[in-house]
């Protein structure tokens, strides 16, 4: 299934790397950036996430909470946010269900891995609207952020 702008963005409850339980919804009235990427420690993800964490002044100016997620436990996760002090929550979809959900899972990934989240971007108004949505094929691309900027300026 793939989501367009203007599609409801699909509920969810993750656990973040701290344990807490997070659920789409806790965002209502905010807008949120919602981040997939395939794979905690990996060299694209870690200068992907980096960049957004060395620009979250951005995001928080255009009053946008970001979460980052992928199939990787929270363990990992936990692990990861603290070596490269990400101040966003990163969320372990660790049964595959919200990358599904948002169209965002390769069934096939490298090396014989299955069921890898896809690198995507999504900008989620206040109202839980699909305001921007960009799924990559290409693991290796990062999603355009400043189209997603754009999209919490509108």
């Amino acid at each position: 299934m793939k989501l367009t702008i203007g599609d409801k963005a699909p509920e969810f409850t993750l656990r973040a790397s701290d344990k807490s339980e997070v659920n789409l919804s806790d965002y209502r009235g905010k807008n949120v950036v919602l981040l997939f990427f395939p794979l905690a420690f990996t060299g694209v993800c870690t200068k992907e996430l980096c960049d957004v964490r060395d620009n979250l002044n951005i995001y928080s100016s255009l009053d946008a909470e970001v979460l980052a997620l992928s199939v990787d436990s929270l363990f990992s996760l936990e692990q990861f946010k603290e070596s490269q002090g990400y101040n966003f929550p990163l969320l372990s979809d660790f049964n595959k269900d919200a990358s599904r959900a948002y169209g965002a899972l390769y069934e096939d990934f490298v090396l014989g891995m299955k069921g890898v989240s896809k690198r995507a971007a999504f900008v989620i108004d206040p109202q839980g609207t699909i305001k921007y949505a960009e799924v990559l094929e290409d693991a290796g691309q990062v999603p355009n952020f400043d189209k997603v900027q754009e999209a919490l300026k509108a």
